[in-house]
C-alpha cells in the first residue's frame, strides 16, 4: 500500500458514502458559486477564508476517534469563525452551506451538552456578522440565525449511528454467543457417541471374555456340554456386538428406539434365566433417554455376569401414573448359585461411574447396592429414573 492509498483510506474509514458526497458536493457547490472578486483586499480574503472553511470540512472525513476531543474543537472553532467571516463577505449567499455543516457536524462528533451551546454561539456569530454594516450584501440575518437548526440533524444521525453500533455489537455477541453454543453441542453430541460405542463394545468384549472363563472352567472340571453352551454363548455375543455397533450407528441418526425390543434381545443374550416386566401405560420416550436405558441395562447385565454368574436376572421397566414425566428401570440379580465363580477381573471397572455420567447428562439419578432381605438377598439392584 503506497502513502496516497493509506491516506485515502485514513480519511475515508468508517465514513458512510452519504457523508462523503455531502462533503465533496458542499465543497464544489461553493467553490463554483463564491466567487472572489479581485486578487486583492476583500476578494484575496475571501479567497483565503474560502480555503480555510474547505479544509475544515474536510475534517468531516476524519474517522471519529483519530482527534482527541480538544483539537477536535478547536477546529469547529475555526471552522465556525471563518464561515461566519466568509458570510460577511461573500456577496453570493452560499457561503452559509459552511455555516449549516458545522453545526451539523458538531452535533454528530460532539455530545449534546457542548453541541447545542456551540450551535447557537454559531448561530449569534453568523446572524451578528450578516447585521454589520458590510456584512452579507442583502443575505438576511435570519439565515445565519437559522445555522444552528443543523446540530439536531447531527444529534439525530449521532443516536442512529449509536444505535446501529449498539446493535451491530450485540449481533457480534449473539453470532459469538451462538458459535460457543453449537461448538459445545457438538463436542457433548461427540462425547455421546464415542459413549455410546464405548459402552457396546465393552459390554460385548467383557461378555464374551467371561463366557470363554466359563468355559475354561467347565473343561477344567469335565462338563464338556456346558462348556460348549459357554463357547456358543461367547459366539452370540460375538454376532449381536456387530449387531447392536450397527444399530447404535443407526440410532444416533433415528428419532425413535425400541426399547423394549431391545432390552429383550439384551436379555436374551445375556442370560438364559432372565425376566424382562413392563409395567404402567406404554409411552416412546426420546432416543437420547431410551439409548440411556439401553446401556445402564448392558452395563448393570455385564455387572451381574461378572460378579454372580449363573443367578437370575430380571429387568423391570415402570412408567409412572403418578408422574407421567418419569420412568423407572430396574435391574435386579440373585445370589450367585453356589460353586459360581465370579469372574472379578473382567470389564472396565467403570460401570457405576459411566451411569452416573450419563443420567447426569439428562436429569436422571442411579442407584446401586446389595440386597439385603427378601427373596433375592444376597443379590444386587440397580435403579435408574429418568425424566421422560
Amino acid at each position: 500500500m503506497n502513502r496516497t492509498q493509506a491516506v485515502t483510506r485514513w480519511f475515508t474509514a468508517d465514513n458512510n458514502p452519504i457523508q462523503v458526497f455531502g462533503t465533496v458536493a458542499g465543497i464544489t457547490v461553493a467553490a463554483f458559486v463564491v466567487r472572489p472578486v479581485g486578487w486583492s483586499g476583500t476578494g484575496l480574503a475571501v479567497l483565503c477564508l474560502l480555503v480555510l472553511v474547505s479544509l475544515m470540512m474536510c475534517t468531516r472525513l476524519i474517522p471519529e476517534g483519530r482527534l482527541a476531543s480538544g483539537p477536535q474543537f478547536a477546529v469547529l472553532c475555526v471552522w465556525s469563525a471563518g464561515a461566519a467571516a466568509l458570510m460577511a463577505l461573500d456577496r453570493s449567499g452560499a457561503s452559509a452551506l459552511f455555516a449549516y455543516f458545522v453545526t451539523g457536524h458538531a452535533g454528530y462528533r460532539l455530545d449534546s451538552r457542548r453541541s447545542l451551546p456551540f450551535a447557537a454561539v454559531t448561530s449569534a456569530l453568523c446572524a451578528g456578522a450578516l447585521l454589520l454594516p458590510w456584512g452579507g450584501h442583502g443575505t438576511s440575518w435570519i439565515v445565519g440565525a437559522f445555522t444552528g437548526v443543523s446540530v439536531l440533524v447531527g444529534l439525530s444521525n449521532r443516536a442512529h449511528t449509536e444505535a446501529l453500533r449498539s446493535a451491530r455489537a450485540a449481533a457480534e455477541q449473539a453470532e459469538l454467543a451462538a458459535r460457543a453454543e453449537a461448538r459445545a453441542e457438538a463436542l457433548a453430541e461427540r462425547a455421546r457417541i464415542a459413549r455410546d460405542v464405548h459402552d457396546v463394545l465393552a459390554h460385548s468384549l467383557a461378555g464374551v471374555n467371561m463366557q470363554l472363563e466359563v468355559a475354561d472352567a467347565l473343561l477344567e472340571s469335565g462338563d464338556i456340554d456346558r462348556a460348549r453352551q459357554a463357547a456358543q454363548r461367547a459366539q452370540s455375543l460375538v454376532r449381536s456386538g456387530l449387531t447392536e455397533v450397527q444399530r447404535t450407528v443407526g440410532d444416533l441418526r433415528e428419532d425413535a428406539l425400541p426399547l423394549v425390543e431391545t432390552l429383550r434381545s439384551l436379555l436374551a443374550s445375556a442370560s438364559d434365566a432372565g425376566t424382562l416386566t413392563v409395567d404402567g401405560p406404554p409411552r416412546e420416550l426420546p432416543v437420547r433417554l431410551a439409548q440411556v436405558i439401553v446401556r445402564c441395562a448392558q452395563e448393570a447385565l455385564t455387572n451381574a455376569h461378572k460378579y454372580a454368574p449363573g443367578a437370575q436376572v430380571r429387568m423391570r421397566l415402570e412408567h409412572l401414573e403418578h408422574l407421567p414425566d418419569e420412568t423407572v428401570f430396574e435391574v435386579v440379580n440373585s445370589a450367585p448359585p453356589q460353586g459360581s465363580r465370579p469372574l472379578a477381573d473382567a470389564g472396565s471397572g467403570m460401570g457405576l461411574v459411566g451411569m452416573r455420567e450419563r443420567l447426569d447428562l439428562v436429569g436422571g439419578t442411579v442407584t446401586a447396592g446389595p440386597i439385603v432381605d427378601g427373596d433375592d438377598a444376597g443379590g444386587w439392584r440397580v435403579r435408574v429414573v429418568i425424566p421422560g
